[in-house]
């Protein structure tokens, strides 16, 4: 298994570097005209939100490089109607350590659902209650402090696709899906076809899991073609794609101090996988965590944070 969660370290590593390229430039990055749109672009992803970690006993400090947890959440929204979390992703960061530890939770995971008090699907917490119900329900399934999250909307794949020109992955396997073929092999990729690319799940053998290693497909094209602003001829149609898709409760500030003081980080990347049985319940499906599992990520994931580690029952 650990072997296994070691797996496609060179690929996130080029996913994470990206994103905090983009999320978390600082001031010396590009020329200030190109700062001042990153500014611009950052105070129109900020958004206030009701939310403390009830698990985080002191705050947290740049300064000090407090190791922080960020919680990533592609959600599927559409017009009018506010969506589930289709990804969720959890990264914890370590400066003193330099280094990531990244976990994706299953959508369909059966957990109890903080604030609606019942057992759900984890990713249904969203449509139930927004980010602040995503992250208090995610924080107790883990048993780990969330300090921040960025949210993504799957929708803004097709406008930020086409603003970087078109992205260029490798399909493992051919399928069709709402009238658009897809080769297997290399497969170039307009707005629309990357949205869609990213959506199939039921021709899948491996389902969501599937599904989510080709949404991290397509966001890894992106950041290759779109984080390096500076030899981007429109920067300005992606940072605008970007503004109006992505939101995040870190500010400005924040990034520029995680830019700062964290950017080591990205020399070291893991990825954990959660794993389970699936089941059928009442006629719906939910993938069951063992608590053995359940407990051995959370305490991996604490270490990592540099907090006590929790004994098994």
């Amino acid at each position: 298994m650990r072997a296994e969660r070691r797996k496609k370290k060179k690929t996130w590593l080029r996913w994470v570097t990206g994103l905090l390229v983009v999320l978390f430039a600082g001031a010396g990055i590009f020329a200030y005209s190109i700062y001042h749109h990153v500014k611009q672009t950052a105070n129109q992803m900020h958004e206030n939100v009701n939310w403390k970690s009830e698990k985080r006993k002191e705050n947290v400090s740049f300064e000090r490089k407090t190791p922080i947890s960020i919680l990533l959440i592609g959600v599927d929204e559409r017009k009018g109607d506010r969506g589930r979390a289709d990804t969720l992703i959890v990264m914890t960061v370590n400066p003193n350590k330099q280094s990531i530890d990244m976990v994706s939770v299953p959508r369909d995971t059966r957990t109890e659902i903080i604030g609606k008090g019942t057992k759900d699907k984890i990713n249904h917490s969203y449509a139930f209650g927004g980010v602040e119900m995503t992250m208090a329900t995610v924080e107790h399934f883990l048993d780990i402090p969330i300090d921040y999250y960025i949210k993504v909307n799957m929708e803004s794949f097709r406008d930020i696709v086409d603003a970087v020109g078109g992205v260029t992955v490798n399909n493992p396997f051919a399928f069709t899906y709402e009238g658009t073929h897809f080769p297997k092999g290399e497969i170039t990729l307009n707005g629309d076809e990357a949205l869609k690319y990213s959506r199939m799940r039921k021709e899948d053998p491996r389902g969501d899991f599937g599904r989510q290693d080709r949404q991290k497909q397509i966001i890894q094209a992106i950041i290759e073609k779109g984080a390096s602003f500076s030899s981007l001829a429109n920067y300005s149609d992606v940072l605008a794609a970007i503004g109006k898709n992505v939101k995040t409760n870190l500010t400005f500030e924040e990034m520029k101090e995680i830019q700062a003081n964290y950017k080591d980080a990205r020399k070291q990347i893991k990825q954990l996988h959660i794993t389970g049985q699936g089941t059928k319940i009442n006629g719906i499906y939910y993938l069951i965590v063992p608590e053995s599992e359940r407990l051995a990520i959370s305490n991996e994931l604490k270490e990592h944070l540099e907090l006590k580690a929790t004994a098994a029952k």
